[in-house]
Parts: structure tokens; C-alpha cells; sequence
């Protein structure tokens, strides 16, 4: 069950991140998460692979699962999962809030077709949003989601999270995302939203996002001011 695997990982995410776990030290053993949390070997399997997958932990054969997370000197934003803003507000605990600049339908041109993957046509949902950190503007999200797979955004959900919207009230099942890390010259539209001062160059994320079944649901282009994220990923080496 997703819900129970989820809360624990959380549960053992949090403790990692407050030092109750501290870092180079092993988590408790397999047979002390399950009797402290009540569930299965399978479930706390689970758990542990997520906190694994997201750099938290490293299994060590014949000793145990050693913590390897160290806090960030600067906000982190997730770049190997899907992971919403909203999620990483509440991961990282940011001061942080949310500016619908505009909401609107538009129809896909020939131009945005080429730029972000729907087809000529497609009916879109259109929104811009400036992200707030500690009262300063440091993040410019543009995002294009399919009417037909996400319908009915309103600013009221904009201001929140349209992925809750979409995974809870919606049913829709995000699957997987395709990203691309730039680094741009600052637009005139950038310098407007953004609190910049001098800086000329931004910190792009592009992404495409799929639901289930292989649909293209979501094109968003999230602009960064640089000097205040980096952008973390987790890494496996596979063995052939």
C-alpha cells in the first residue's frame, strides 16, 4: 500500500534531515524499522528504496543501510525525480509563495508545436507563475499542461499544486519527465517578474511530462536565479 511505504520514508526522511540519523552513520537494522513502524519486510523495502534513490541512503552489504545525505549549503530542487514545487516547499521547508502572473487557454501554433512536443492544434491550458522565496521573486515557471488530460485549472489551483490537483482530483497518473538543464541570457520578461540586479543569466530547467500512457501531458520552462539553488541528482552506476 503507497500510502504506507510513503509515510514511512517520509517518517525516516525527516529524521535523516534533522540529524536524528546522522550522516556516515547506519539506520537502525531491518528488523528494528519494522517492529518501530509495524509493517512488513516488503514495505520498508520500499521506503528504504526511495530514500536510496533519492541520495539519502547506500545499502552495504552485511552491515546495514549507511546514511550518506548531507544538508545543502543552498535550496535543492530535484532534478532525478518528478517532484512539483510545492512538494520541494514542503521537503525544504521554504518561505515561499506563489503569483499567478496569467492563466489562459491558447491553442498549440506550428511554433509552440516544434518548441514543446503537442501536436498543431492541441488545446492548452496556459499558465505563468512567479515563485516568492524569503519575500524575494527568484523563480519564473511558464507552464503549458493538455486541456483534455488536465481540464478545469483554476488560479486558486495554480497557487497550489496542479500536480495534487491532477494525481488526486483528477485521477491522472504522471509517469515520467524528459529535462533539460540551460543556462540563458536574462529577457526583458525576466528582469520585469524576477528580482535580478545585476545578474544576466538564469538557471532554465524545460521538461515534457507524460502520463501512463505515453501521453504528453505537460511542457513546463522554469527559470532559475542561480545564485540561490543547485539542482540535485542521484546517480547509479549499472554493472554490465
Amino acid at each position: 500500500m503507497k500510502a504506507r511505504y510513503d509515510a514511512i520514508y517520509r517518517d525516516i526522511r525527516e529524521s535523516i534531515e534533522n540529524g536524528t540519523y546522522p550522516y556516515q552513520r547506519f539506520l537502525p537494522s531491518e528488523a528494528e524499522l519494522t517492529a518501530t513502524y509495524g509493517c512488513s519486510h516488503n514495505t520498508l523495502r520500499r521506503a528504504l528504496g526511495l530514500l536510496r534513490d533519492q541520495g539519502y541512503v547506500q545499502p552495504v552489504h552485511g552491515k546495514g543501510v549507511r546514511v550518506i545525505y548531507q544538508e545543502p549549503e543552498r535550496t535543492t530542487f530535484t532534478v532525478g525525480g518528478i517532484e512539483s514545487f510545492h512538494e520541494a516547499e514542503e521537503r525544504i521547508r521554504l518561505d515561499a509563495q506563489t503569483e499567478v502572473i496569467a492563466l489562459e487557454q491558447i491553442m498549440a501554433t506550428p511554433e509552440i508545436s516544434f518548441r514543446t512536443g503537442f501536436e498543431e492544434g492541441t488545446e492548452l491550458t496556459s499558465i505563468v507563475r512567479v515563485r516568492r522565496i524569503g519575500g524575494e521573486a527568484l523563480i519564473l515557471d511558464v507552464n503549458l499542461f493538455r486541456t483534455t488530460s488536465v481540464p478545469g485549472i483554476t488560479e486558486e489551483v495554480a497557487r497550489g499544486s496542479v500536480y495534487e490537483y491532477a494525481e488526486k482530483d483528477l485521477g491522472v497518473s504522471i509517469a515520467m519527465s524528459k529535462r533539460a538543464i540551460t543556462v540563458e541570457r536574462a529577457t526583458t520578461r525576466d528582469r520585469k517578474l524576477l528580482d535580478l540586479g545585476d545578474i544576466d543569466y538564469l538557471a532554465v530547467i524545460t521538461s515534457q511530462t507524460f502520463d501512463a500512457q505515453g501521453i504528453l501531458i505537460e511542457c513546463t520552462q522554469s527559470r532559475h536565479r542561480p545564485d540561490h539553488f543547485c539542482f540535485r541528482d542521484t546517480a547509479v552506476r549499472h554493472r554490465v
